[in-house]
């Protein structure tokens, strides 16, 4: 076979493979999109969900959603920073350092309904927490900490070394290089990574079902005491998220509008998934670009 003619059909290949990819994946939003919008409004997103009557809505369970990932991003960011810029400007090669990045790979291949369960035996019941906003954050903490902690390293390393070596011979600390030199370079990327991770947040549900519970109190949202049981930001409180909430209709709902309420719900986050997937790219390539003009000024 002549080169000409086996890379034509490779790409031909390639490209039908790509092609079917996008058409299932654009089939699938479509279908969730075109049975779902036509129940979203504006006291659909804010009004309570009815167990036996129709026209419920999705108000607290999408509130819990937004609220569960402010508490997960408040844990996994700190600890994803720090442990991925350890690997990245301090771990040396050896045992360990094989060892740590191991333990992440694992970690990050594990199901979710095995982290739900770890964190029902461990934060739920034997640390005490129970079914909490708190317990969920700490379970999606571990479902996306070697996401963040991958997604570190490789923007601390894809920093040009020449830039970490001009650093030194000026006379700066390693701490000072990490802060002043690395960083800024890096944050493009931390960010579009940071906002990736949090559009996991709003599809988890099978962790969420046995850390934050399958139901939320009724919720005062004028009052603002976080030790208050009714308070919308006690994190300490059962809280089900929007994603269990449809895992829940689809299961055992009674209302005579489940399944469209189902789909609306399905609808709202998918929605909520792709801005934060479509704000992650654009973020991130505002934050490059202007990056990149404050080098070339300088």
């Amino acid at each position: 076979m002549k080169p000409r003619t086996a890379d034509k059909i490779a790409t031909g290949v390639i490209v039908t493979f790509a092609s079917i990819i996008v058409a299932v994946l654009l089939g699938l939003l479509g279908f969730i999109l075109f049975r779902g919008l036509s129940h979203i409004s504006w006291s659909f997103l804010t009004s309570v969900p009815q167990t036996i009557r129709a026209g419920g809505g999705i108000g607290p369970q999408l509130f819990n959603s937004l609220f569960l990932l402010v508490l997960t991003l408040i844990i996994t960011i700190p600890l994803g920073l720090g442990a991925g810029i350890y690997m990245a400007e301090y771990a040396k090669p050896g045992k360990i350092t094989s060892g740590i990045r191991l333990v992440v790979e694992v970690l990050s291949s594990f199901p979710s309904i095995v982290v739900g369960l770890f964190g029902l035996l461990l934060i739920v019941n034997t640390f005490g927490f129970g079914f909490s906003l708190f317990s969920g954050a700490l379970v999606l903490t571990i479902f996306n900490l070697p996401l963040m902690v991958r997604i570190t390293e490789q923007a601390f390393r894809g920093v040009p070394k020449e830039q970490k070596e001009a650093g030194l011979a000026l006379g700066l600390s390693k701490w000072k290089i990490i802060v002043s030199i690395l960083l800024p370079v890096a944050i493009p990327n931390l960010v579009t990574g940071t906002v990736l991770a949090a559009g996991r947040v709003f599809g988890e549900a099978a962790a969420l079902l046995f850390t934050a519970g399958m139901s939320t109190p009724r919720l005062d949202f004028t009052n603002w005491n976080p030790l208050s049981p009714t308070s919308p930001i006690n994190p300490f409180r059962p809280a089900e998220t929007l994603a269990v909430h449809i895992w829940k209709i689809n299961s055992e709902g009674l209302a005579p509008d489940a399944m469209a309420i189902a789909a609306g719900a399905s609808a709202v986050l998918v929605i909520l998934v792709l801005i934060f997937n479509l704000s992650a790219r654009w973020l991130g390539r505002v934050l490059y670009r202007a990056f990149t003009a404050s080098k070339v000024v300088e």
